[in-house]
């Protein structure tokens, strides 16, 4: 079986003669663990190309990690897609936002494949409840000023050129839909890649929590991913490091940009 380094979170054991027993924990590791290339595939999520701070400032001002999601698209995707490309590794993708996907013939197989995805029925939202949303969209995300831009650039929401899929390539809106394609292609590990690690990757339809109710193994690459920041954490990218924790600790393994190529490269065809 291939093997790849990987790197875990120990969390045990809480030592409590410290005054902070999780200082006792063994805290990030290296190993190699067995990856089975018939058993996983990359997930391309919400990957998009959405406009220039020209086009849409409003939405810049609110979503501050644009640009360095520019430089992983400019930088990590090519190599690692085409080295992704050059293997036995299936390519997924899962989209969201505006129907930009639904005319590619990737979507419609899988549609065909997986069948009507669940609806979720809606509690009632009475007036205090839509006078708490709306003191949400001004106070807390993403501003007043700012909503008709966001609102404008979502109406343009496509697929970055770096991650627009090939043909063949299937793609999938949620967790039903991609689980279908996990059980077609056998596979059981997920190593996701895309924009952001701490929002959509983890908690959007198709995203790894998602993923989990399924029995899914979902890893990540850091260098392909990163992270919705706030204005404690932004210097340090403390949010993608914490989330990083929580892909280990929660959902799989955290596998690096150079480790994973050179995966590909040697693994059986």
């Amino acid at each position: 079986m291939p093997q790849i380094p990987t790197r875990h979170y120990q969390q045990f054991d809480a030592d409590y003669s410290r005054k902070v027993p999780a200082e006792g924990y063994g805290g990030w590791k290296r190993a190699k663990v067995d990856l089975s290339p018939e058993r996983t595939a990359v997930v391309v999520m919400h990957a998009w190309e959405c406009g220039t701070m020209e086009d849409w400032p409003g939405w810049r001002r609110s979503v501050e990690y644009h640009p360095r999601a520019l430089e992983i698209l400019k930088n990590v995707f090519p190599p690692l897609l085409a080295a992704v490309r050059g293997s036995r590794l299936p390519r997924f993708h899962v989209v969201g936002g505006r129907d930009y996907y639904s005319h590619l013939p990737g979507y419609r197989s899988t549609v065909k494949l997986a069948g009507p995805s669940p609806r979720y029925p809606q509690v009632r939202k009475d007036p205090v409840y839509r006078r708490l949303a709306r003191f949400r969209e001004r106070a807390v995300f993403v501003g007043q000023r700012n909503w008709p831009d966001v609102r404008a650039g979502f109406k343009q929401l496509d697929f970055a050129p770096e991650a627009r899929p090939l043909p063949g390539e299937p793609i999938a809106k949620d967790g039903h839909q991609l689980a279908a394609l996990c059980r077609k292609h056998g596979i059981n590990h997920l190593v996701y890649v895309g924009f952001a690690i701490n929002w959509c990757l983890l908690m959007s339809p198709g995203g790894m929590i998602d993923m989990g109710r399924y029995g899914v193994f979902c890893s990540t690459i850091p260098e392909a991913v990163t992270a919705v920041e706030n204005k404690e954490t932004a210097r340090q990218e403390r949010e993608k490091a914490q989330a990083l924790w929580r892909v280990s600790l929660n959902s799989g393994f955290i596998f690096s940009l150079r480790d994973f190529i050179r995966f590909l490269k040697s693994a059986p065809r």
